[in-house]
């Protein structure tokens, strides 16, 4: 019977909201403590520069602040119908229409935020595609301060790129949403100042929730990694 446990702590780069984690990235990291393909569950905002207790065990990773549960993890596998790619150039328009270059509810978002910096933020600017209803997005260019020991990109971050996008692809629909569940699964590993193409699509609606797909694609057009999310609506969208 395993347990482990450390403590570990969000720093405040990683933000989503201005004061916690970044959905994906959080989910990122109780992944990789769990070390095999998981889905995680989200179920409070986790406190950023504050010490946190990772725990794994037999039935998953939990990631707590004293006795609250902010997120948990368990093994999990799944099957995600990823649309064909989205050339660079079609990208490189969409972005050009984001919504968030209009309305921003979290302009210091890590993955998403307009307020970061390049070597900051990921600056991933989604924007509606004109390929398919419902579907958003963007360029990216990981750099070097997102790679680990091996050179490559650390795999938490390539959680946090499949983050946002689907948000924004039912923004519309969704209204001011939160990450719930998500799920990830990484197929090759990428390197730093390798251009990729971030795609974000709706799967379906079911009243209060909203689950997407996301992608992303090398230059060759092969998807490297893709996930599946779960977004809960925090209000009716405006009509």
């Amino acid at each position: 019977m395993q347990h482990k446990e450390q403590l570990i702590t969000i720093n405040s780069r990683f933000c989503g909201p201005p004061n916690s984690g970044n959905g994906g990235y959080v989910c990122g990291l109780l992944a990789n403590a769990l070390g095999v393909p998981a889905q995680v569950t989200l179920h409070a905002p986790p406190p950023l520069d504050t010490p946190l207790q990772l725990i794994v065990n037999d039935d998953g990773a939990q990631l707590r602040l004293g006795e609250q549960l902010l997120g948990s993890a368990k093994p999990y596998s799944f099957e995600l119908g990823v649309p064909d790619a989205i050339t660079p150039a079609n990208a490189a328009q969409a972005q050009e229409r984001f919504k968030g270059f209009e309305q921003h509810n979290l302009p210091c978002c890590f993955v998403c935020g307009t307020n970061r910096e390049p070597l900051d933020g990921l600056r991933i600017f989604a924007g509606p595609t004109e390929q398919m209803e419902e579907q958003v997005a963007a360029l990216w260019t990981p750099d070097e301060t997102l790679t680990g020991e091996d050179g490559l990109i650390a795999s938490e971050y390539l959680w946090a790129a499949l983050d946002c996008p689907g948000y924004f692809a039912v923004r519309d629909q969704a209204g001011v949403a939160l990450l719930g569940r998500f799920a990830a699964h990484i197929e090759q590993p990428v390197r730093a100042g390798e251009q990729l193409v971030v795609a974000g699509w709706a799967l379906r609606h079911e009243g209060r929730k909203h689950f997407t797909g996301t992608a992303l694609y090398n230059q060759q057009g092969q998807a490297v990694a893709w996930a599946e999310a779960t977004w809960i609506s925090l209000q009716v969208a405006a009509a």
